[in-house]
């Protein structure tokens, strides 16, 4: 990935930061900013967003345009094929973090009905690899990344798949449902919750096409 200008990261940052604080600012103008920007421009500012912009952007895109599985792991990718999305939460450690989806092999790819995944962090080893079962919410038009389920296969190479109620993981992962939903084409804002509350704790996310 290229290396991105720090002085137009920091315009962008500013804007960005700027539209999600204006009540007045629409949801889609967001969108235009993050659509313009050049992919390493896109994953540098979402690893920027601090907690408080993380969390009026969740506010702001309710509503907005819908998503759906398919936005996350795209009709032309292969069964299995691994799509990262690179993003940073609002937890007090171990900030910067991936969350990887596949598709199912014998599925629509237009419209699959599961998505597999996993969380890639450097605390992997100890809290486990957080599988979930990503699916969509009709109602609301967005996704649900549900920790209660898990993938009954995995793409090659992807860590052996472990329950979410055992050991560190059930703290970490243990009965979470966490929501997505679309800010622009490839940029995801999301929210964790358990036994339906929700927990305070937000991520935001940029599908990598590299």
């Amino acid at each position: 990935m290229a290396a991105v200008n720090s002085q137009e990261l920091s315009a962008l940052h500013a804007e960005f930061t700027a539209q999600v604080a204006d009540r007045g600012a629409p949801a889609s103008a967001l969108a235009t900013l993050l659509d313009d920007a050049e992919a390493g421009m896109r994953v540098a500012l979402v690893r920027k967003l601090d907690r408080s912009t993380q969390r009026g952007l969740y506010r702001k895109v309710e509503g907005f345009e819908a998503l759906s599985l398919v936005d996350l792991v795209p009709a032309d990718r292969g069964d299995l094929e691994e799509v990262r999305h690179l993003g940073l939460n609002t937890l007090p450690a171990f900030r910067v973090f991936e969350k990887r989806f596949c598709r199912l092999p014998e599925v629509d790819t237009a419209r699959p009905e599961t998505l597999a995944g996993y969380n890639f962090q450097t605390m992997s080893p100890v809290t486990g690899p957080g599988y979930f079962v990503a699916v969509d919410d009709l109602d609301t038009r967005e996704v649900l990344v549900d920790y209660r389920r898990l993938p009954e296969t995995h793409p090659e190479g992807w860590p052996a798949i472990r329950s979410n109620e055992r050991g560190l993981a059930r703290f970490v992962y243990g009965f979470m449902v966490d929501r997505l939903r679309r800010v622009s084409k490839h940029v995801t804002i999301g929210a964790a919750a358990r036994d339906g509350r929700e927990l305070g704790s937000y991520f935001a996310l940029t599908r990598h096409d590299g």
